[in-house]
């Protein structure tokens, strides 16, 4: 693994997702764009076209399907589980321990993590990690509700929220499409196949868009204890875990690579409406984004 590999594999696969999102950035403060409305539009029309597109065309068995989720769920738990322990450890005080919790298990699967395994390793990988992508949805809807709201737990507002998440259709319509092989009219399929096709620079963009809210935290340890689990652990118990789970090809390429992701900007939702450390949850987004290249590019050139 030489350094002008690492050079190149940074160069094609994520300097071009940084070279989006920052303008995106930089358009954003200066013409101040709303991210809200965009996000509303990839959560609801883009993001469930694609896993929908992804699905039916690559035709993955159901079994696949239920690996790439039981994998996905464990590799969320078990990072939740240890940034648990090391909270403990260092005596975090609640509101900062859930935050760190949070961030360390649940990933920007989406706007960072779909992009990137589209350019790294195409769609057939691509298909495993939108599966992945679903299952991280209705866990931070869920489990993750549930963490944040320790002290006030709302399960019916957790359970009603699974309800809400449009990918979760989008699947359920695709395994009918491919379960009885059926074929989509065209002016349907080449809809969706253009919508399908937009989604990841709308991603790109929404990413450049909400890392503007981002700010550092003086909570030093709990910022590290995140950024590490996020980082090191996530990929670490990722590739230990599809060994376990006996994923090779595509499937392990995509898998694996979105268990690395930085932690997710709707963990910054979760802190706000919860009480927790918000600066400390935002610092860890923005710190894990822009540290990723660090740990995904070798990653990227181990999966190949």
């Amino acid at each position: 693994m030489s350094f002008s590999e690492l050079l190149t594999t940074f160069a094609n696969n994520l300097l071009p997702i940084f070279l989006i999102s920052g303008t995106a950035y930089f358009l954003g403060k200066y013409f101040s764009l709303d991210s809200r409305t965009i996000g509303r539009l990839v959560f609801y029309f883009f993001s469930p076209v694609l896993v929908f597109s992804l699905i039916v065309n690559n035709q993955l068995p159901f079994d696949e399907m239920l690996k790439t989720a039981g994998f996905a769920a464990c590799v969320m738990i078990t990072c939740g589980l240890l940034a648990l322990l090391g909270g403990l450890a260092l005596r975090l005080e609640r509101r900062t321990l859930i935050g760190v919790i949070l961030v360390s298990a649940f990933a920007n699967n989406g706007n960072f993590g779909l992009p990137l395994i589209s350019f790294a390793f195409g769609a057939a990988a691509l298909a495993h990690s939108s599966i992945y992508f679903v299952t991280s949805g209705i866990l931070i809807n869920s489990l993750g509700v549930l963490v944040a709201s320790l002290g006030h737990t709302d399960l019916k507002r957790a359970l009603l929220g699974l309800v809400k998440i449009p990918a979760i259709y989008a699947l359920a319509a695709a395994l009918v499409v491919v379960r009885f092989n059926l074929t989509l009219p065209v002016p349907l399929d080449r809809s969706v196949t253009l919508v399908a096709a937009g989604t990841v620079p709308m991603m790109l963009v929404l990413l450049g868009l909400e890392l503007q809210k981002a700010q550092l935290s003086s909570n030093l340890r709990g910022l590290g204890l995140g950024t590490t689990v996020r980082l090191l652990g996530g990929p670490i118990i990722g590739l230990l875990l599809a060994s376990l789970f006996g994923m090779t090809g595509p499937a392990k390429q995509g898998s694996v690579l979105e268990s690395a992701m930085p932690s997710a900007v709707m963990n910054t939702v979760l802190a706000t409406e919860y009480n927790l450390d918000s600066s400390l949850v935002a610092g860890t987004i923005l710190i894990t984004t822009l540290l990723s290249p660090l740990t995904l590019t070798p990653l990227i050139l181990f999966l190949k």
